[in-house]
């Protein structure tokens, strides 16, 4: 389906101007009986368009029409049983289902009264209404995030919700995004030229592969070394790039002037401003220096966004290609996936031709190993991180999961440890491995790698990678934590 993403406080008259076939309110932080809590318009609920409310989107449609919400006597997060109390049959929300699923949730407040003409669709444990419905008014609540890959089955509740209820069609495709989106470009960069800032990602080969297609040889990428990649990235970028593109890629190597800058920072904030700002001053040199001033392509997310923060959004943690950036940009940016997902992305790339090594290349922040390298960055710290990294990486693919695996990666913690080599007392570093599944980055569970594998990883990291005394395992989900430590 073709979707737009608007802020709650569309007008209505503009919202219904776009004639949609239904409409989702979205989950948020906020409680719908704070001051302040973002509020849709009034008459949304009687414009006879169908709408799915999920968390506080269902939150806000019940307290709007009349019912109660208010503090769960137990929050919900991560995996959570649920009950499916719906009839079966075309139709229903759950239409196909187990009458016990688990879900994913994440909330502190519930609906605790129905508003007057709907029903209970299913329960959890601890929230009596998980999912409801006014179906005479094609209302519809789901307490529980169906749009996680977290809730496998939530795929199917979105469908019934689309197909069923809404009566989409589903002929939309993302060839139709890669041809919009070209149009766009060129509208927006005209006969100018544009350079790109090229990371090696997905995101950012999408970006390029999208721009190359809109103005050609007019686009030049820059890909810069700061100094944080992983063990041979640098070589590796290049070469992908120069074999699959065939476009003019300038290499810059800036180690040197991102530790200078980094030397003694602690706050992982900082270091991402840090980096976001200096990466615009490397490309505003190299602007100038190619006579390409002007234009800057970059592969911003809608994550990257969402997290960073907005006007209608609390911010987790700058991204240094959005928040990190200076206040006095010497560019005009030109984001063409600035609206997706990274699954989206990955389809983007896969219909630009692009080498699978590429679309299925582990993210890797921005900011790179200077937000897992916890406290200070140094180039001692980081050729430890950088080692230790290696092997998890060189292990979890010789496994076989790498694809089934979002993002797998170590984490240098700031403290030290005793330890015992050589039947002598150490007191060495402390190097977490990460490792999630997820599809597109807003949610993420914790992977459960075999344990002879673990076993594997760490005899490797404390063998082989010098002053490192322990290993441990992150088994946190998102939310609470973040995919990143910092």
């Amino acid at each position: 389906m073709y979707s737009l993403i608007l802020p709650y406080d569309t007008g209505l008259a503009d919202l219904l101007a776009l004639r949609p076939k239904g409409i989702i309110l979205s989950g948020g932080p906020a409680s719908v009986y704070a001051p302040g809590a973002p509020r849709c318009h009034p008459g949304l609920f009687a414009a006879d368009v169908p709408i799915l409310g999920i968390c506080y989107g269902m939150q806000l449609m019940a307290h709007d029409l009349g019912g109660r919400t208010g503090p769960s006597a137990r929050k919900e997060y991560g995996r959570t049983r649920l009950f499916v109390d719906e009839g079966e049959g075309p139709g229903a929300m759950f239409h196909g289902l187990e009458r016990r699923l688990l879900c994913w949730m994440s909330h502190g407040d519930s609906v605790l009264q129905l508003p007057p003409g709907f029903e209970t669709l299913a329960h959890s444990d601890h929230s009596p209404h998980a999912a409801i419905a006014d179906r005479a008014r094609r209302l519809y609540g789901l307490q529980f995030h169906p749009e996680v890959s977290h809730t496998p089955w939530g795929t199917e509740v979105l469908r019934n919700f689309l197909y069923q209820v809404c009566g989409c069609s589903g002929s939309w495709s993302m060839t139709s995004f890669v041809e919009q989106a070209v149009g766009e470009i060129r509208e927006q960069i005209g006969d100018a030229r544009a350079i790109c800032a090229l990371s090696g990602g997905v995101d950012s080969a999408a970006a390029a592969g999208l721009v190359l297609r809109a103005i050609g040889e007019r686009l030049t990428c820059v890909f810069v070394d700061h100094g944080l990649l992983r063990s041979g990235e640098v070589e590796q970028v290049v070469a992908v790039f120069r074999d699959h593109f065939g476009a003019p890629l300038v290499h810059v190597d800036a180690r040197r002037r991102f530790l200078d800058r980094l030397a003694g920072v602690e706050d992982p904030e900082a270091k991402r401003n840090i980096i976001g700002n200096e990466f615009i001053t490397v490309f505003a040199e190299e602007a100038v220096r190619l006579g390409r001033p002007g234009i800057l392509v970059q592969g911003t997310l809608y994550p990257d966004v969402i997290e960073s923060g907005t006007r209608t959004a609390a911010r987790i943690k700058t991204h240094h290609n959005v928040g990190g950036l200076p206040a006095a940009m010497p560019f005009r940016l030109v984001e063409p996936l600035r609206t997706l997902f990274k699954d989206e992305v990955r389809l983007v790339a896969r219909a630009l031709g692009l080498p699978e090594e590429m679309v299925w290349r582990h993210p890797f922040p921005g900011p790179g190993l200077a937000i897992r390298v916890l406290g200070q960055v140094t180039e001692e710290r980081l050729a430890t991180l950088r080692q230790a990294d290696a092997i998890i990486t060189e292990e979890i693919r010789q496994s076989g999961l790498g694809r089934d695996v979002w993002q797998a990666f170590g984490v240098l913690l700031p403290v030290r440890s005793v330890g015992v080599a050589g039947d002598a007392r150490t007191y060495g570093h402390v190097v977490a491995v990460r490792a999630v599944t997820s599809e597109d980055g807003m949610t993420a569970d914790w992977a459960r790698l075999p344990a002879d594998l673990l076993e594997t990883i760490s005899n490797r990291i404390t063998g082989e990678v010098p002053g490192v005394s322990r290993v441990v395992y992150d088994i946190s989900s998102k939310p609470p934590a973040t995919i990143e430590w910092e």
